[in-house]
């Protein structure tokens, strides 16, 4: 074999080997959330609202609700044993004074329009605890002001669902940045259907 052609023959095995190396890349979500249908959005328990905005997090939970809407991928749904996923948001803020367990964070019925869908939904009792409240024991059950050493970025989690205190467990898949969970373009969620889409090709390239 001359030597041209040795050099030829290892230029195409290394791309070759590259190429299948590319196509072995991490699938970043797992199965069940490829396969996930439902999916319920909350306010992150930790999250405080800022007392200058006190409806910030309420405001980033129906952005993201009503992004997941006009995407149609999933069907929104209210109780965390039925949903097959778990969206927690946070809107991130300064540190300094936050106002909890605001009335305003649990929603008995929803009324939501948007792009000629109205959406309703309703809460029948108290809504099932999201996280084990013997872990971190008893908690005040009325607002109450907090001096909050949080993050600055808005934060945007994908638990799995279906199961008992779902927020126990470490996020599948986390995005944080810059008024990601704001209106119109609602950042956090694109950056999810792009992930999505991503590890549906990976899944699609397996043997």
């Amino acid at each position: 074999m001359s030597t041209r052609t040795a050099l030829i023959t290892l230029m195409i095995f290394g791309v070759a080997h590259v190429a299948i190396a590319k196509n072995k890349k991490k699938q970043v979500l797992p199965d069940y959330v490829l396969r996930a249908e439902t999916v319920l959005v909350v306010i992150h328990p930790d999250a405080g609202e800022p007392v200058t905005n006190p409806a910030a997090n309420r405001t980033a939970q129906e952005n993201v609700e009503r992004a997941l809407t006009q995407w149609g991928r999933f069907r929104l749904v209210m109780d965390a044993q039925t949903a097959d996923l778990v969206i927690a948001v946070r809107k991130g803020h300064a540190n300094g004074p936050t106002v909890r367990n605001l009335p305003s964070d649990s929603r008995p019925v929803i009324i939501q329009p948007g792009d000629g869908n109205i959406r309703v939904g309703g809460q029948q009792g108290r809504p099932p605890d999201l996280s084990n409240p013997g872990l971190s024991g008893p908690t005040a059950q009325g607002p109450r002001i907090d001096n909050e050493i949080g993050p600055s970025d808005d934060t945007f989690e994908l638990y799995r669902g279906g199961i008992e205190f779902p927020l126990d467990s470490a996020p599948v898949w986390r995005y944080m940045g810059k008024n990601a969970l704001d209106a119109p373009q609602v950042t956090a969620v694109e950056q999810f259907r792009k992930v999505l889409t991503e590890s549906e090709k990976q899944h699609q390239q397996k043997p």
